[in-house]
């Protein structure tokens, strides 16, 4: 760290702060020093340090830097006072021996010299001056922002973090409740985990240039297809209790029943899913009721039962046989909802095969690591009579423009982006990079392979089981797949787990006589030994019960026999044929050279902040400090954690000018609707819990409204004037009309059309004064850090996107965090979970319910924001702000000479996004905003955000990690279309058969024998010189997406499509 060293000659001086160097420096550490040496002075050259703050006396002469220091230049003279003096050798040091791994440089994309010619064309002397005219100057910040001031170089960063990790304790976990370890193949982990072609992929809405992705995520519906028999899955949702919160969403919509309404949950589902699915009914006006489903009577139940939920095997590991309990819920009208273990359905029946209407559950035992709770695909399959009202996103089959198979989202219509508060999920960032992974385990082991782990996790079990029978423990369950719940005779479960922590194994407490023991594919029989000698158990008695121990689950005493699996499972040929290393390598390679990435290509997408992940913030997530911790695990194990969680939240909270954080929610729309809750419960506790409702402009992100309806609110807009701003008086009008029931504003800042509102602070304190609470959508944070903040302009709570703006990667589709940031009167509602005290101090009486499953949602990935806090420093991150503004301010400028900007401020200038407008070229060319996107592939370029939030434009968003020469190809490329745009106005080409409308051109169209093209192959392929030397393909041509939703197929296709 930068330090003044000063030394001070006089006696009786006081120090004040504000006349040192005219620098704010009092909270730095000195070292102060002496030559005296009586009883008033310090010793010789002993060195003390102190806290310079308003005032402070030193009655001596003395030296206040380094020890024995006295080559001084005198700065500042008040004769008959003091000289005050800088030693410049403390700043020579540091020049001379500073890191040179610093980020900030590497994080940025232009270089000094580039932003001296970027400037030049804005017409800005400074990016100073340019900040001055984008951002309102009352909303600035008046000081800096200090967090880890100069940041750390990446070594540096890393060997803390490091540290960090090594205080958490890798224990055996036997804990269960819905995480199990696992092992990720190797060729899975460096080539797709830990590969930014796969990891910095964007959600696939340009199919193609996204069909690798869209195979694998194909490849995941069909594995879960196949499991658990039901025919239509989705590509992954957050995690199980999320699900869960679904599958609740799903019955209600469906039900013939309107009001009086309830769901039944059995007591044996884990007690996350649980608390998640009691949040999730809050807002739907349905009663949750918990009990024995053995014992339940619908009979004497009070209301219209909507669907009940078993799990498949249970919390403790009983196997049930639901085919009764499923009739009863049928013939009340309901639909039974099985939250199954997706790895023992590969031995057990399907839960269609008992008549489930939906299934749920977790993949992350499928080669994703525990990660202290996340991420983790979930997944969700139902029957084909949903298939238009499933939540999350769904690939399907299509055909391109001449015919060939295409993958593609499909049905996109039932999404939040479209239906907005209409829509009954509010569900956008999912899991699809951990899907990936959890497909290609599959795909990898294959159906044999599946079956054999399968098929050896329960032998172990059955093998446990036997020891602890034949050493005098009971086991209560009696059957079961790899969970036991162990009745304890004669000591308390108390003892048993602390014998088991003293032996580096955690299991679970279930209560003072039972403990659950959880089996998985990483146990050895040195493990089943080491467990035996916990429970005072004679491993030998294994030899007794081999004899009992089948070699196939179906021929298992521990399993019903009419729940045995009968039928093959992953027959599908992709299932068949990637066994081999070499043959896995190469298909994995052959799939992500189809989709583009930020390893090929800037990816523009407004509203998106597509910015680098870099390498040093990614390497620490696959730490097995980090990765190999269970969410439950006690919590003197995991004070790394807890110093990390902590310490991000101090820095959230720091950025955001807010009071508290929680990094519960795992995606931002979940962030969303938990800061929506947090409102709600605050304002019940001062007796306003009749207010009820949302105040959301029209321009807002379609998750807005959906998630202010899960939330229980009623939405009601607000209009947008004609230059993109709140239309103030409609704001004020509608706050006025609806003072007395008004709860909450959900405002994006800078606004979706890419601007900062001048009026910002006057429209929130209108809201203040009609009883409202302002909540801040933090998905344009990246315009903010440094010099403004939500808490700066007023809000009470915010989300922020940390798969946006703090570099944890999209992953195509997810992971994503998004942690909620709120004022003082809110941190005691902020989310809890049952498990909380177990795992952490952090706990409140007046919490909300958990919005997630594991307490810290994903808490796996929270390094990798942590490691760029740290390595940006508070100077990187505002100049990571300014970078941003600059670079997509160069663009507007740029692009403004050859088309039409929307939505600027009153100088002409935008945050860090900007609207182009399309609608001309409709009547002039016949052209739409499709069309012209779909060009962009053929320069090798992701389009922008597509007639969003302007029906007829395209929002940029170019991010600060862009270097000149990537920006500067991005506008040639618009430049160069918008003249091919030209030649069609003037009649040079046919409306119906040019270079767009006939785009993207893929590199099989270029090879045929037959050309019926008014354009050359060069003109299509390569419109810039510069593409010759690198240009990324698509792979097919245009997707037709009437096709694909009027065909819907989303499994694998067959076996003559792969020939």
């Amino acid at each position: 760290m930068y330090q003044h060293t000063l030394s001070l000659y006089t006696k009786n001086v006081s120090i004040s702060t504000n006349n040192i160097l005219k620098k704010n420096i009092s909270k730095r550490l000195f070292c102060l020093t002496t030559k005296k040496t009586d009883k008033n002075y310090l010793p010789l050259h002993t060195e003390k340090l102190y806290t310079i703050k308003q005032s402070t006396q030193f009655s001596t002469t003395s030296y206040l830097g380094f020890s024995g220091s006295n080559s001084l230049n005198i700065i500042r003279h008040e004769p008959d006072k003091s000289y005050v003096a800088i030693d410049h050798l403390h700043k020579r040091k540091n020049e001379l021996f500073s890191e040179l791994d610093t980020f900030p440089n590497r994080h940025l994309g232009p270089r000094e010299h580039e932003i001296e010619k970027m400037l030049s064309v804005i017409g800005e002397d400074s990016v100073d001056d340019l900040i001055k005219k984008v951002i309102p100057n009352s909303i600035i910040h008046e000081s800096d922002l200090h967090i880890n001031d100069g940041g750390l170089g990446e070594q540096e960063m890393l060997t803390k973090l490091k540290n960090i990790a090594n205080k958490n304790k890798i224990y055996r976990s036997f804990i269960g409740m819905g995480y199990n370890d696992t092992v990720t193949p190797n060729v899975i982990l460096r080539n797709l985990l830990e590969n930014p072609s796969w990891y910095t992929q964007y959600t696939p809405y340009q199919p193609e240039i996204s069909q690798g992705r869209l195979e694998s995520l194909l490849n995941f519906q069909t594995m879960v297809q196949d499991l658990t028999g039901l025919p239509i899955a989705n590509s992954s949702l957050l995690d199980e209790g999320t699900a869960a919160g679904e599958a609740l969403g799903l019955c209600i919509s469906s039900s013939k029943f309107k009001t009086n309404l309830y769901f039944f949950a059995d007591q044996n589902c884990h007690p996350q899913t649980l608390a998640v699915l009691k949040s999730r009914a809050e807002g739907l006006n349905t009663k949750i009721i918990v009990g024995d489903f053995t014992r339940f009577d619908f009979d004497k139940s009070n209301g219209n039962l909507v669907g009940a939920l078993v799990s498949y095997p249970d919390t403790y590991g009983n196997i049930n046989d639901y085919a009764a309990f499923s009739e009863k819920i049928h013939k009340t009208g309901g639909q039974l909802v099985v939250c199954a273990d997706i790895m023992a359905l590969a031995v057990l029946e399907s839960p269609a095969s008992f008549g489930a209407d939906i299934a749920i559950g977790n993949t992350q035992r499928f080669g994703v690591s525990l990660g202290y709770g996340g991420p983790h695909a979930a997944y969700f399959a139902t029957s084909d009579q949903h298939k238009r009202k499933i939540p999350g996103r769904i690939v399907g089959v299509s055909r391109d423009s001449k015919g060939r198979k295409a993958y593609r989202l499909a049905l996109q219509t039932r999404e939040q982006h479209i239906r907005r508060e209409k829509a009954t999920s509010n569900i956008c960032t999912a899991q699809a990079l951990l899907a990936n992974i959890a497909a290609m385990y599959v795909v990898y082991h294959g159906p044999k392979g599946i079956k054999d782990i399968a098929n050896r996790i329960h032998r172990l079990s059955a093998a446990l089981a036997g020891i602890l029978n034949y050493s005098g423990y009971e086991i209560k369950n009696k059957h079961f797949f790899d969970t036991l719940n162990v009745h304890i005779p004669n000591e308390s479960s108390s003892e048993i787990i602390n014998r088991a922590e003293n032996s580096g194994i955690n299991l679970r407490y279930i209560d003072n006589n039972h403990v659950g023991i959880s089996l998985d594919e990483t146990v050895t029989l040195e493990d089943l030994s080491n467990l035996a000698k916990v429970f005072n158990a004679d491993f030998k008695w294994i030899d007794r019960s081999l004899d009992s121990i089948p070699a196939d689950a179906c021929e298992s005493n521990y399993i019903p026999k009419n729940l045995f699996r009968k039928s093959e499972i992953l027959t599908h040929p992709i299932f068949n044929k990637y066994h081999s290393e070499t043959e896995m390598l190469r298909y994995l390679t052959h799939l992500q050279k189809q989709d583009l990435s930020l390893a090929n290509s800037m990816i523009p997408l407004g509203s998106c902040t597509m910015k680098l992940n870099a390498t040093a913030e990614m390497i620490p997530i696959t730490w097995p400090e980090f990765a190999k911790i269970h969410p439950f695990a006690p919590k003197n194990q995991t004070p790394g954690y807890a110093q990390l969680i902590s310490e991000l939240e101090h820095d959230l909270a720091q950025i955001t000018n807010m009071d508290g954080t929680s990094l519960q929610p795992n995606s931002g729309a979940q962030g969303e609707l938990t800061g929506l809750k947090v409102i709600k419960k605050y304002q019940e506790s001062t007796g306003q819990g009749h207010r009820n409702i949302c105040l959301i402009p029209t321009s807002a992100h379609g998750t807005n409204p959906a998630s202010a309806v899960i939330a229980n609110l009623k939405v009601v807009t607000i209009k947008c004037t004609s230059n993109g701003y709140l239309d103030f008086d409609d704001l004020k009008a509608k706050a006025e009309k609806h003072a007395k029931h008004l709860s909450s504003v959900m405002i994006t800042y800078p606004s979706t059309y890419g601007v900062f509102e001048e009026r910002i602070e006057e429209m929130i304190s209108i809201v203040h004064k009609n009883g409202g609470q302002v909540y801040i959508d933090g998905a344009n944070l990246n315009a903010q850090i440094g010099f403004t903040s939500p808490g700066k302009i007023g809000a009470d709570v915010c989300h922020l996107n940390l798969h946006k703006s703090l570099c944890i990667p999209h992953g195509g589709g997810g992971p994503g965090v998004g942690p909620i940031c709120v004022k003082s009167h809110l941190v005691p509602f902020l989310p809890g979970h049952p498990l909380l005290g177990t795992v952490s101090d952090h706990d409140s009486k007046q919490s909300i319910l958990p919005s997630a499953s594991a307490p810290f949602g994903s808490a796996g990935i929270l390094p990798i924001t942590w490691a760029y806090i740290k390595l940006m420093g508070g100077a990187g991150l505002t100049k990571a702000t300014e970078t941003a503004i600059l670079n997509a301010n160069y663009m507007l400028k740029r692009l403004s000479k050859h088309y039409q900007t929307l939505y600027t401020n009153n100088n002409n200038y935008c945050a860090h996004e900007f609207i182009i407008n399309l609608q001309q070229f409709s009547k002039s060319s016949g052209l739409s905003v499709v069309d012209i996107s779909k060009r962009l592939q053929d320069y090798g370029i992701h389009p922008p955000t597509m007639s969003w939030p302007s029906q007829y434009g395209i929002m940029i968003e170019p991010t600060e990690s862009e270097s000149l020469q990537e920006i500067d190809k991005f506008c040639d490329a618009m430049i160069q279309i918008k003249k091919e745009i030209e030649e069609i106005e003037n009649g040079h080409m046919p409306r119906d058969n040019n270079v767009l409308i006939n785009s993207p051109h893929c590199m099989e169209d270029l090879l045929t024998d037959k050309w019926d093209h008014p354009y050359t192959r060069e003109n299509a392929a390569y419109p810039l010189a510069i593409l010759r030397k690198n240009k990324f393909w698509p792979t097919v041509s245009r997707v037709d997406d009437a096709f694909g939703d009027t065909n819907l197929v989303c499994s694998c296709p067959p076996l003559s499509d792969y020939e």
